[in-house]
């Protein structure tokens, strides 16, 4: 039995990940497949792959082509979500903010530095015709974080997956004053270079497991009642959430990686451009 770590954050994406091994899926292939949720998410996963304490990470993708751009000893092996996540733009609910227009030269919670949080308020700010260079950030780590922050007047709005942040809008905690869906395919699968120098045959045989349960995810009979159960939920959104989303089984394109390092280049947040050889390995 061959051990792989592996780590995501613990939302709707990843449950055919916990569905494949609640059903022994990678055992059978002689893989024990260890997962641990990572609730600060990307910029906290980049840690791991870097350090070693993760093997392979589900990981947004601006947030791993910047890391791997800036030394990250990983490649990206597939796309995981082929459609673009939607960050919804939250305030507190007292706040006085009621546009995102109104929201220029305040301060913006991040999970981290280099997180999707923080790289997704640069898009939006880019958007919205803003100084990227005033941008102002409060680190909070978790969306538990963001509720102090926003609440305390620390920080004065906080970029998250929409549908994952709905029940914090529903229980009147924050508001959504906008939306900023990402310009590319939002979750790609990355792998540690030595992991698929050693074992790429097993990451192989984990892709395969996989890409056959999120290709019928969505056929699963009342998956909409079991996403809402797992992740508290209302299952109106959650059907809203699985017509926006589409799985994917194939390799990151040369052109989706260009539009993701272009964007990130305009922005001033990587050096440089590296080749898609650098970046992406198929397996």
């Amino acid at each position: 039995m061959k051990t792989i770590r592996i780590t995501g954050v613990p939302e709707h994406f990843n449950l055919p990940w916990h569905l494949a091994m609640e059903e022994g899926a990678f055992e059978k292939r002689g893989i024990d497949l260890q997962w641990a949720d990572t609730p600060e998410g990307t910029g906290k996963m980049c840690q791991m792959l870097r350090e070693g304490t993760t093997d392979m990470a589900i990981i947004l993708t601006e947030g791993i082509v910047k890391d791997i751009t800036a030394g990250n000893p990983s490649k990206i092996v597939q796309t995981y979500i082929e459609t673009p996540l939607i960050w919804g733009i939250h305030v507190a609910a007292g706040s006085p903010y009621q546009k995102t227009e109104a929201l220029e030269n305040t301060k913006v919670a991040i999970s981290r530095f280099g997180s999707g949080s923080h790289l997704m308020s640069f898009v939006n700010a880019r958007n919205m015709g803003w100084d990227i260079n005033t941008l102002k950030f409060e680190v909070i780590n978790t969306i538990e974080g963001a509720v102090d922050a926003l609440t305390a007047g620390n920080a004065d709005y906080f970029m998250w997956e929409r549908f994952m942040t709905k029940p914090l809008v529903d229980q009147e905690i924050f508001r959504r004053i906008g939306d900023c869906p990402t310009p590319w395919p939002c979750f790609v699968i990355a792998v540690r270079n030595g992991i698929l120098e050693k074992d790429r045959n097993i990451v192989k045989h984990i892709l395969e497991v996989i890409n056959t349960y999120t290709a019928d995810f969505k056929q699963i009979p009342s998956i909409d009642r079991t996403l809402a159960n797992r992740f508290d939920q209302k299952t109106e959104d959650i059907r809203e959430w699985l017509t926006l989303t589409e799985w994917s089984q194939d390799t990151m394109s040369p052109e989706t990686l260009k539009t993701v390092q272009d964007q990130l280049s305009e922005l001033d947040l990587i050096p440089e451009k590296l080749s898609y050889e650098k970046v992406v390995s198929p397996v």
